[in-house]
């Protein structure tokens, strides 16, 4: 039986757009509870935290805006009964224009509310070339322990935290082809660890990722599109005492504008990939993340060079 009709699917997303405009312009926490959950309500909040830590001044004004349900693709699976129902769809912000982005909605099952867990901007214009049956409907798949995939969601995540953390030389480049995707976490590796020259380091590491659930769709050559979570902090630190790091105003509602001789930040990213049936590499299509935590030692009261 398919999750909820096409209808329905398009219904849930206009409704979600409403709550979430209601929801941002007040940064209200616990109207945007009853619409997002997992790793999509985390960034949210996050985002909330940030533009509060801000001084008024520079605190943008919340501009509305809203999916176009008419251009959405829909790729909704059928369910037995029992099974905790969701669906994935490719969606535009702007009307008319091509979807950039993939989302998943899933029904919780206290209250059988529909709630988006996961947003992924999509590194190119090509979709996925999900399988449909003759009635539109997806197929999906386990997203942990499949034997039928060269990857589930466990090896896609340890890859991608390694492209973060090694820069891909340990499993990323191995599961991973190159895509813009996947070679922009590679390039987020180089480029920041390499920022403070001689005066810090920066170390990349997984973080405690709260959000295990991931979600697949059949694809037409056998394969599967796998959406997932990750977490991981970012540990900008001094080379020698004397030095310190200076928080910008985005980080204020962590670290209030005080001093620190390191910080680590946490980021909570979702995920996306399409992974073949035989060993083969996988194909990282997108990937969002958004600050979720900064914390550090603040600076004695000695008097120090800028980092």
């Amino acid at each position: 039986m398919p999750a909820l009709s096409d209808a329905q699917a398009r219904a849930v997303i206009s409704n979600y757009s409403k709550i979430n405009n209601e929801a941002s312009a007040q940064r209200d926490q616990t109207l945007l509870d009853t619409v997002e959950d997992g790793p999509m309500y985390a960034m949210s909040v996050s985002d909330y935290t940030e533009t509060e830590g801000l001084p008024k001044a520079d605190r943008k004004p919340y501009k509305p805006w809203s999916y176009d349900t008419s251009s959405a693709k829909l790729y909704i699976p059928r369910f037995t009964t029992g099974q905790n129902r969701w669906f994935a769809a490719a969606l535009s912000g702007e009307k008319g224009k091509d979807p950039s982005r993939i989302a998943v909605f899933a029904e919780q099952p206290k209250d059988k509310r529909w709630e988006l867990v996961s947003v992924v901007d999509l590194a190119g214009t090509t979709l996925p070339d999900v399988a449909l049956d003759k009635d539109g409907y997806a197929t999906a798949v386990a997203a942990s322990g499949n034997k039928q995939l060269a990857a589930d969601a466990s090896l896609l995540r340890t890859a991608v935290l390694d492209n973060f953390a090694t820069g891909g030389t340990n499993t990323g480049t191995k599961v991973f082809d190159p895509t813009r995707a996947s070679q922009q976490q590679i390039k987020v590796h180089d480029e920041t660890t390499r920022k403070f020259g001689k005066l810090g380091t920066t170390v990349f590491a997984g973080g405690t990722n709260r959000f295990k659930d991931a979600y697949a769709l059949k694809t037409s050559d056998g394969g599967a599109l796998v959406l997932f979570a990750h977490t991981h902090t970012q540990t900008d630190a001094v080379a020698h005492s004397g030095l310190q790091i200076n928080p910008d105003k985005d980080d204020n509602a962590w670290l209030h504008g005080i001093p620190r001789t390191s910080v680590t930040y946490t980021f909570v990213c979702a995920d996306a990939a399409t992974v073949p049936a035989k060993a083969a590499p996988s194909r990282l299509i997108g990937y969002t993340c958004a600050r979720t935590d900064a914390s550090g030692p603040p600076v004695g009261s000695a008097s120090t060079d800028r980092a």
